[in-house]
């Protein structure tokens, strides 16, 4: 459902210049630093299969977030194709791209976004509002998806009085709440206290499975990654320089990069594999 197509994305006052140099290999980070330029994706072919959970994981500043922001066209790729289907996003006018996002994509960022001054159910169903959705119906659905992912009786509290592992769960609920086929999910729980985060870390793969959806989530933890990923994408300096299954990352690393990233995670006789969520 999500196809990506040796895309680019590069910021710089001639970004085409600097895209044919870097084809050629002919530009070097002193270079890029005097011309202001940065190379945030590089050439990623990649393609998320309908129901797939695929982590994207790596350091800050390997261009992660920028991928995930190109998926829903937030940015707009310097070359190359995205495609949600068999639609390629870039050549959407500006009211199919509304609909693709209020529709067919939820997100979640680690900002939770969520609007203060209304209850919580009232954000889970901004969504169906936005669509025209009678309010019964829009409610009755906020608070089925409230009931799921653990908020159930909260609807009538005002966001702003919730915890922050409280108020990502509402941020998921609003995400499902228009049943998209995608989930987009920029590090949601990073901010989280380390056991909410392995909660709703082990809530949310089971939900994610449960409902079918196709999910690319973005993480700098490769343990978070570890725990609810079908596939991992490692990503450094804008390439993905291995992508598998978690214990293929962990039994047959690409390089000594992958294999630095993984190493707390390799199994050893006292050790067992990894836990995934199931």
């Amino acid at each position: 459902m999500i196809t990506l197509k040796e895309v680019w994305k590069i910021f710089s006052p001639d970004p085409q210049a600097t895209l044919s140099a870097a084809r050629q290999d002919d530009i070097d980070g002193k270079t890029l630093k005097q011309q202001s330029a940065t190379i945030a994706v590089r050439n990623v072919d990649l393609a998320v299969t309908p129901g797939e959970l695929l982590c994207v994981m790596g350091l800050s500043g390997c261009g992660k977030s920028t991928l995930i922001r190109l998926v829903n066209r937030l940015l707009t790729p310097t070359s190359g194709q995205v495609l949600i289907g068999d639609s390629d996003i870039g050549r959407l006018n500006t009211a199919q791209l509304r609909r693709l996002r209020s529709q067919d994509i939820g997100m979640v960022f680690q900002s939770h976004g969520l609007i203060g001054h209304l209850s919580v159910r009232d954000n889970v169903a901004l969504p169906l509002e936005i669509q025209r959705i009678p309010r019964h119906q829009r409610e009755d659905r906020a608070d089925e998806l409230l009931q799921r992912t653990g908020l159930g009786g909260l609807g009538d509290r005002n966001v702003s009085s919730l915890s922050g592992g409280m108020q990502q769960r509402v941020g998921l609920a609003r995400a499902l709440a228009a049943d998209p086929g995608i989930l987009l999910m920029d590090e949601p729980f990073s901010a989280l206290d380390p056991l909410i985060r392995r909660e709703l870390q082990d809530e949310f793969g089971r939900l994610s499975r449960d409902l079918g959806k196709t999910t690319l989530f973005i993480t700098h933890d490769v343990e978070e990654a570890f725990r609810i990923a079908d596939r991992v994408a490692l990503m450094r300096a804008g390439r993905i320089v291995q992508l598998g299954k978690p214990q293929e990352l962990v039994d047959a690393p690409a390089d000594d990069y992958v294999a630095r990233f993984v190493e707390p995670y390799r199994t050893t006789p006292e050790q067992p594999p990894l836990r995934m969520v199931q």
